[in-house]
């Protein structure tokens, strides 16, 4: 009985596996069709098919239609797409790394350097640009990666000291008060660039380009690859450090290898996003719900879950008050927030 009950739910989480295959390229076809003009669907297919080199086929959209997916709606939504999978594979590892389920891509300080990198080249660079590349995009990354270098030189200070592995995360949440607080005094020194500021902070898409797509793919790429890698690893790691070494792994090396490619596909998905809060949080829990505690299937499921859910929460966004937009970090909120209350709420029932 105990193997087909094991069996069945084997089936169930490739199941849902197959659910999640399924929703992504549904949800990219949906967010191209809607918006303030209405598309129809299999136009917009057809389209798409068209623009693969050496492909010709009659029947999709032309003139302005044309250019409103393909110049417009496409790249944001791949955006949107791109940056919720390495958003969401990157909480996944994160939670995994540190062993504790409220662990996001930003507890290492990322956010923060994000935003004080942002703060000031929008408060102080004579240029918005250099070539293709957005300087608000580029310090925002530089800003990020700089964050969470400082939480780990701090946290392996402390830890070669004698503390714990949870040292870490509270360097980071130092590290991460510091740099608000610079972006503060930024803001407080600068107050005419206020609202440019705050509207990155909230997170957005409405300015996404090609060139920024091209630019921080390669980078989200490399770390998505190298955490569904490291999927077995972080199995073990879960058992415990003294069973992973018997097993030819070294936790302390495995962990760094982890936590700097969940960081670079943090620090490119923000540098063009903004701050969208909730989706390496909310994301992985629902998708352990399904597939189980397993990270071989919860990494590769949380990439398709979480290109599905920002797509769809972008989509909310610049179709509920439009023209107008709403935040993309305001509509996560709402679903990542009572959803972050819940979990706060069944873990202390079951203590």
């Amino acid at each position: 009985m105990t193997g087909l009950a094991d069996r069945a739910a084997g089936v169930s989480r490739r199941g849902w596996l197959g659910v999640a295959v399924m929703a992504a390229p549904a949800a990219l076809i949906a967010a191209l069709c809607i918006g303030t003009l209405g598309l129809n669907p299999l136009s917009v297919v057809v389209t798409l098919i068209d623009q693969i080199p050496g492909v010709d086929v009659p029947g999709g959209l032309t003139g302005v239609d044309a250019r409103i997916v393909t110049e417009l709606r496409l790249p944001r939504v791949l955006m949107a797409a791109v940056v919720g999978a390495t958003l969401a594979v990157a909480g996944g590892a994160y939670q995994g790394v540190f062993r504790n389920p409220l662990a996001d891509p930003y507890l290492l300080g990322a956010a923060a350097g994000a935003g004080l990198g942002a703060t000031l080249v929008i408060a102080y660079a004579p240029v918005r640009s250099v070539g293709p590349v957005g300087v608000v995009a580029l310090a925002a990354f530089v800003g990020a990666l700089a964050g969470v270098a400082m939480a780990y030189v701090l946290g392996a200070a402390a830890a070669r000291a004698g503390g714990s592995e949870a040292v870490l995360v509270l360097a980071g949440i130092a590290v991460a008060s510091f740099l608000s607080a610079a972006q503060t005094l930024v803001q407080q020194s600068d107050s005419e660039d206020l609202r440019q500021i705050y509207s990155w902070i909230l997170g957005g898409l409405g300015g996404a380009r090609w060139s920024d797509l091209w630019l921080m793919v390669p980078y989200a790429a490399v770390s998505v690859v190298v955490l569904i890698g490291a999927g077995r690893a972080l199995d073990v790691l879960a058992v415990g450090d003294d069973e992973a070494t018997t097993l030819g792994i070294r936790p302390a090396r495995v962990r760094l290898i982890i936590l700097a490619a969940a960081s670079l596909g943090t620090a490119a998905a923000v540098s063009v996003s903004g701050l969208i809060g909730f989706v390496g949080l909310v994301v992985p829990h629902v998708v352990r719900r399904l597939v189980g505690p397993s990270y071989r299937l919860i990494l590769p499921v949380s990439v398709l879950v979480g290109a599905t859910f920002l797509m769809m929460a972008d989509m909310v966004a610049r179709t509920v008050l439009a023209p107008a937009e709403i935040p993309i970090g305001v509509v996560t909120a709402f679903v990542g927030a009572p959803f972050f209350a819940a979990l706060l709420r069944r873990r202390g029932a079951a203590t």
